[in-house]
């Protein structure tokens, strides 16, 4: 009789909802995460523009300025992956949910395609911007804008022209949707 009941509750519609709903919840998160660690415009946390950018980053503490720079870098791939990861993660649980409606299968793995699809253009930016001599970069691509943090002293006008064109040329993101971060 127990049993019935949890069954009854798992195949109804509204605990259907409720996982769509929880499931979106997360992907949004995941979203907004994304954002805050890898583009913050206020520079309050994560690897915004205003944040480890301190001339005497890693001098103070003995360490070296480069292997700082570098780690920035390695660090922000790392934990684009890392939410990356975690979204591919909640949308495929909705695909393989038997309960969930088709429609939302069908956006999740229209989601799954497009972060598929980033994925690959942040690879290509990221190689298309070193081979111009730039020794790092890492891309960032949320919803339609993109920033590309590259290492550099400062950037001249050519080279940044030099990035919108790659940004352009491989995502069709217009350039005032762009964000070039020199570290």
């Amino acid at each position: 009789m127990q049993n019935e009941k949890v069954k009854k509750f798992i195949s109804s519609k509204s605990t259907r909802s409720v996982v769509i709903i929880v499931s979106v919840l997360l992907i949004g998160l995941a979203v907004y995460l994304n954002y805050r660690w890898f583009y913050d415009p206020t520079g309050n946390i994560g690897y915004g523009e205003g944040n480890m950018d301190d001339e005497n980053n890693g001098e103070a503490a003995g360490g070296d300025a480069d292997g700082e720079e570098n780690n920035y870098f390695t660090s922000a791939a790392l934990l684009r992956q890392q939410s990356r990861d975690e979204a591919i993660d909640v949308l495929k649980l909705v695909t393989e949910n038997e309960d969930a409606t088709e429609e939302a299968k069908a956006k999740a793995q229209e989601q799954l395609s497009k972060i598929a699809v980033d994925m690959q253009n942040e690879t290509n930016i990221e190689t298309l911007v070193k081979a111009k001599g730039f020794e790092e970069c890492v891309a960032i691509i949320s919803e339609n804008s993109v920033s590309v943090i590259v290492k550099a002293e400062s950037l001249q006008a050519n080279e940044a022209a030099q990035i919108f064109t790659i940004v352009y040329e491989t995502t069709g993101i217009a350039p005032q949707n762009v964000s070039i971060i020199n570290k």
